[in-house]
């Protein structure tokens, strides 16, 4: 183990500029010095040592003048000198001078002061010598009976590291700490005994925890967790233990301890798979979410939630409990609501629905009643989703859900009306027996309805289902009442002229008529320039969108105007209202083309609009069977069309879903039967305490890939060239948010290195965390260092450096190795994700960052370069494969990913095959990209370039 690998206990800086000490100042500071000189100078041998300085002049002056003293500084770091200072002769003898050392140590474990023993028990875990180590056992024993915890507990764990690494020295030592644990009061001492018989002699701590099972409530949390690790470990490897301590795990899900319940839920359903077992862990789950305030811990433990869900056999318990986990919704974190809305959606069954529509729309009528909160709209968006969801699959829902929903179509907020009116027309098309309900339900709403984008869509609804003469008469009377007076430009022209008398008789008007809504008084100018702004607010909406300029609504009322009025002559016979009805519906529509034409409106009304609401006119003047065919029944084939492939796909994608959750036998497959598998091979399954443990150290072993070429070894990177004086070369460990190097170093001379460095630096959102430790680096030795690396964001980052070394015994400067570049991959941070369209188009919308990439492939087929980029890129490719299959000369597909920063990317593909070049021309097009940030944007557009061309192998 080199000096760099060597665990560091104490952190002290030192400036790298500074000259170093000689070794007779040094020994002039230990000798004559004062106390605040000796640990200055003492701190500096340290460091030397650390840096590869041999100092054996030293020694004895620090044993004779530094440990007498009894400064704790000083004692303190006297436990790092000895720790990291060679004890053995160049042969593997123990020093002479350290069985005075050891005496001094005997000495400290009998100091009264209890930091002082506990501090030197600490430092004799560390100890690897057992010749030191013989003569203090009998003062180390002593310390389990300290009046102390602190020296207890640390005795403890000096007596489990000096049984583990030499055991004929206190081969009684799980007896000794048997004896003691029974004994012993304190929590954390009781806990490192614990800890020590789970390791060390699984039996005895089995015997202690049968005599004290009933009491395992009464325990510290800190020992309840162990006891936790030993059930699941012993049941692990044992199942027929499992009806032994399974009450006991049952018991500790009522611990005061949120983390023992979690441990104690998560062990549970490890040893049982009984649906009381599944059920109470589920509790135990959604109520630790419910009380913990830390939206993390929420997340986290909403996820092994969502886990239990993934097992067809705990699904059915989970479902029991569908309005427990719809608590957590009083959460006002969007995420958390995120992910418990869409595991109550999982979960929902025709015995549930009920309730759960019920909470859903108690949930939506509050958002409306909250002051506004800047999640609150995209929170309702999720529950209309939700309850869309629900309705769907239970139509039965569908007329308790849609009256309150419909209240939100004349919401401010437009993303969550669009949503409500997706709902409603899907709702209108597919359940006949509701159109009057909605009908009826969209004529109330309408005249509120203030974005034009949700007009448009209500008066689309509207023209299309109202089939009866009186919602037909009640659509015309809303219309004219949301379009005010007519002819428009007449009646504003009027307007105009006419605002000039009631302004004069205000000015002259009495006093009490010059005080505004507020209760300030107004002088006559303000009341004039305040005058447009209330025609704003009197004016009807249909007419507001239209003199703002907005003629594409008039396109889409002069439809609706035609199908209702084509509607009405067939539903009435009498000529006359006919021709009437006709009549009104072309004097509104030439109105508005009237309007358009004018400079009334702040746009004109542009080509398409005018050409749209002409045709209208005339399919209105003429009233052919053909136009009538084509209004009133070939638009709601295309949305029924629509409708059914949309249905088709999800369906789809529920199907690979719940193939991927059931796990397919194969008939030659052999059985395992837990009784008759050998203890070697039980131990071979997965240990869940162990696999955390590695996750939180961000050693997580990622299965590999069966190809050979995606092992470790590909990740290797050479840093220096074969000739250089030191060979480099690193393996580059990406684990989530830090990149871990490992860097090989070979010294290639005859010479000893000394001080020989790893010099880092990033380009890039990189950050590295410490600088590594200088080592020294006998003639054709080699060592390994390591360096940690955070990652901020999803960018194509660049590691560079060199390696600086001292020759000893040589007179030149310092000696420098530049290292070729380390390019972090982009890739091992992006995700596949899937969003809607109206997702997909806002964030198209809102990114300002687009990298255009020009397609230069060899690929000659569009598909296959379309599979070919998403592979390269981790993208997910959202356009639906019916509408991607069949072949023609072009193809367009919107790819979506995430990073695990959270960060959104978009890329649309538009590729076509050049017919006029042969069948043999490559794919040529554009890949637009659009993301938040530069970078995401640049790193992809170069990924996408680089891996452009298929590789022939």
């Amino acid at each position: 183990m080199t000096a760099a690998e060597n665990v560091c206990y104490t952190l002290i800086n030192v400036p790298m500029d500074s000259e170093p000490p000689s070794e007779i100042s040094l020994k002039n500071d230990l000798e004559k010095g004062d106390v605040k000189l000796k640990t200055e100078a003492l701190k500096k041998v340290i460091i030397m040592i650390l840096n590869g300085e041999k100092l054996p002049g030293l020694l004895m002056t620090i044993i004779r003048f530094v440990l007498p003293l009894q400064d704790h500084t000083i004692k303190k770091l006297l436990l790092v000198f000895w720790e990291i200072v060679p004890k053995t002769t160049p042969d593997g003898r123990l020093l002479q001078e350290m069985i005075l050392v050891c005496d001094a140590y005997r000495k400290d474990l009998q100091h009264p002061n209890e930091f002082i023993r506990g501090s030197t028990l600490r430092f004799l875990c560390k100890l690897k010598e057992a010749e030191l180590l013989e003569p203090l056992m009998p003062a180390i024993r002593a310390c389990l009976e300290h009046r102390h915890s602190y020296v207890r507990r640390n005795a403890v764990l000096a007596i489990y590291t000096i049984y583990r690494n030499f055991e004929h020295l206190i081969p009684d030592a799980p007896e000794l700490i048997h004896d003691f644990l029974v004994n012993e009061k304190d929590a954390s001492c009781k806990r490192n005994a614990f800890m020590m018989l789970i390791h060390a002699d699984q039996d005895r701590a089995l015997d202690y925890l049968s005599t004290c099972i009933d009491q395992v409530q009464t325990f510290g949390d800190i020992l309840q967790l162990v006891i936790v690790e030993l059930i699941y470990k012993v049941c692990h490897a044992n199942p027929s233990e499992r009806a032994r301590f399974i009450r006991c795990i049952y018991n500790l899900l009522q611990s005061s301890s949120p983390a023992v319940k979690y441990e104690a839920a998560g062990t549970l359903v490890t040893l049982s798979s009984a649906p009381t077992a599944i059920k109470a862990a589920a509790q135990c789950y959604i109520d630790l979410i419910i009380k913990e305030s830390d939206n993390n811990v929420k997340l986290i433990v909403l996820d092994r939630l969502i886990e239990l869900k993934e097992h067809p056999s705990h699904e059915r318990v989970l479902q029991d409990l569908v309005m427990d986990i719809l608590r957590v919704l009083s959460t006002p974190d969007l995420e958390v609501r995120k992910k418990t809305l869409q595991l109550a959606l999982d979960l929902v069954s025709s015995r549930n629905v009920e309730e759960l529509v019920i909470v859903l729309k108690k949930e939506v009528i509050k958002t409306n009643n909250v002051t506004e909160h800047e999640d609150t709209d995209k929170y309702r968006q999720l529950l209309v989703r939700t309850l869309h969801s629900c309705s769907v699959r239970f139509p039965d829902m569908a007329a308790n859900v849609i009256p309150v929903l419909m209240e939100f179509l004349s919401d401010n907020n437009e993303a969550a009306a669009a949503d409500v009116l997706e709902f409603v027309r899907e709702a209108i098309q597919r359940f006949d027996n509701l159109r009057p309900l909605i009908v009826e339900k969209m004529l109330e709403v309408f005249h509120a309805i203030k974005s034009v984008k949700i007009y448009r869509g209500a008066l689309w609804i509207l023209g299309e289902y109202c089939s009866t003469k009186e919602d037909i008469q009640s659509v015309m009377t809303e219309v004219r009442r949301s379009l005010g007076e007519i002819p428009i430009v007449e009646s504003e022209i009027k307007k105009e002229a006419g605002e000039l008398k009631p302004e004069e008789e205000v000015s002259v008007g009495p006093a009490q008529k010059l005080v505004t809504e507020m209760g300030t008084y107004a002088t006559q100018s303000a009341l004039s320039s305040s005058r447009p702004a209330k025609k704003e607010e009197d004016r009807p909406p249909l007419r507001g969108f239209l003199l703002d300029g907005d003629f594409f609504v008039a396109a889409s009322l002069a439809t609706t105007l035609t199908k209702i009025a084509l509607r009405y002559v067939s539903l009435v016979q009498e000529k006359k209202k006919q021709n009437s009805f006709i009549a009104e519906a072309m004097l509104l529509m030439a109105t508005i083309l009237h309007l358009g034409k004018s400079s009334l409106p702040k746009k004109p009304i542009t080509d398409d609009d005018v050409d749209r609401i002409s045709l209208c006119l005339k399919v209105l003047s003429e009233c052919s069977p053909l136009m009538n065919d084509i209004f009133n029944k070939e638009c709601r084939q295309s949305l029924s069309h629509m409708l059914s492939a949309k249905l088709e796909e999800e369906k789809l994608s529920q199907k690979k879903e719940s193939e991927k959750r059931n796990v397919t036998v194969q008939p030659d497959d052999p059985i395992s039967f837990m009784q008759l598998t050998a203890k070697n091979e039980m131990s071979s399954k997965e240990d869940q305490f162990q696999l955390s443990l590695l996750a939180a150290m961000g050693n997580t072993q990622r299965k590999e890939a069966a190809d050979p070429l995606a092992s470790k070894l590909n990740k290797v990177t050479q840093l220096t060239g074969f000739s250089d004086p030191v060979y480099a070369e690193a393996y580059v460990h990406v684990n989530q948010y830090d990149i871990v190097l490992d860097v090989l170093v070979v010294n290639q001379t005859s010479d000893t290195l000394q001080n020989c460095t790893l010099e880092l630096a990033t380009l890039g959102d990189l950050k590295l965390v410490e600088k590594p430790s200088p080592l020294t680096l006998a003639p054709h030795d080699f060592a390994n260092i390591k360096a940690n690396v955070k990652v901020a964001s999803t960018e194509n980052g660049i590691i560079f450096g060199n390696i600086v070394y001292d020759v000893s015994g040589a007179a030149s400067d310092r000696n420098c190795v530049v290292l070729s570049d380390i390019h972090i991959d982009i890739m091992d941070y992006i995700q596949p994700a899937s969003c809607t369209d109206a997702e997909f188009r806002q964030m198209w919308a809102e990114f300002e960052w687009e990298n255009k990439v020009t397609v230069n492939t060899n690929i000659i087929d569009l598909n296959e370069y379309l599979q070919h980029i998403l592979k390269s890129t981790n993208m997910k490719c959202l356009t639906p494969e019916k509408a991607l299959s069949g072949y023609c000369g072009f193809m367009a597909a919107n790819l979506y990913a995430r990073s695990i920063f959270g960060e959104d990317a978009l890329a649309n593909v538009s590729i076509e095959k050049p017919i006029h070049l042969g069948p043999e021309a490559p794919v040529t097009g554009h890949i637009r990209i659009r993301a938040k940030s530069q970078g995401m944007a640049l790193s992809l557009g170069d990924k996408i370039n680089l891996s452009q061309k298929k590789t022939t192998l």
